[in-house]
């Protein structure tokens, strides 16, 4: 082989490096952009608004004390299902007013005392039909609820319709919870439900 010939061929292999590794860098240039193209949505996209934190669960001390002087069964569910009515009735004022805090307070304060009626009841005697009978009352009551958080929670802004979307799921296991006694294998046939 000739001294020309040996360049012709040491100039093709440069000549083909250089492609290669042009063809390579063009590759991984192209690869950068469609990466980065594909991640700018998701960069460009707002942050997730704010969630509110769900309220507390609490009831005040004069409904604490109403309740706690109220022995009979019967009497003791209605007060409690009145201060249930009170606080979505407040629940529902303050959110046309657009005052989410104070709805989000009345709204704790109800779910505070539809777990303490519901405690309380499962607490009793459940084989009286005393107490059958205000298992029905209040899931009768928490029926009517329902539709009433619901409308409620249509009109809230994202950041507070998450709580409430999960209150209506718990009074629908409120509701459960206030049928199962009623179908248990211990209620005797017949009315005859005490010993």
């Amino acid at each position: 082989m000739t001294q020309s010939k040996k360049q012709n061929v040491t100039n093709k292999m440069f000549r083909l490096k250089i492609t290669d590794s042009f063809h390579a860098l063009n590759f991984r240039f192209l690869l950068f952009t469609f990466a980065f193209l594909i991640a700018l949505p998701a960069i460009a996209q707002d942050d997730p608004q704010e969630v509110a934190p769900p309220p507390l669960k609490i009831i005040s001390r004069a409904e604490k004390s109403q309740l706690d002087a109220e022995i009979d069964i019967k009497r003791r569910t209605k007060l409690s299902l009145e201060l249930m009515e009170l606080r979505l009735i407040s629940a529902e004022t303050f959110g046309k007013q657009e005052e989410y805090r104070e709805m989000f307070a009345e709204l704790g304060g109800f779910h505070a005392l539809m777990d303490n009626t519901i405690n309380f009841l499962n607490n009793s005697d459940t084989n009286k039909g005393k107490v059958l009978n205000n298992f029905k009352r209040v899931e009768l009551s928490l029926r009517k609820y329902i539709t009433r958080l619901e409308l409620v929670r249509r009109d809230l802004p994202i950041k507070y319709e998450s709580y409430v979307r999960r209150l209506v799921r718990y009074v629908r296991e409120a509701r459960t919870k206030a049928v199962e006694p009623m179908f248990d294998d211990t209620i005797l046939p017949g009315g005859n439900n005490e010993k």
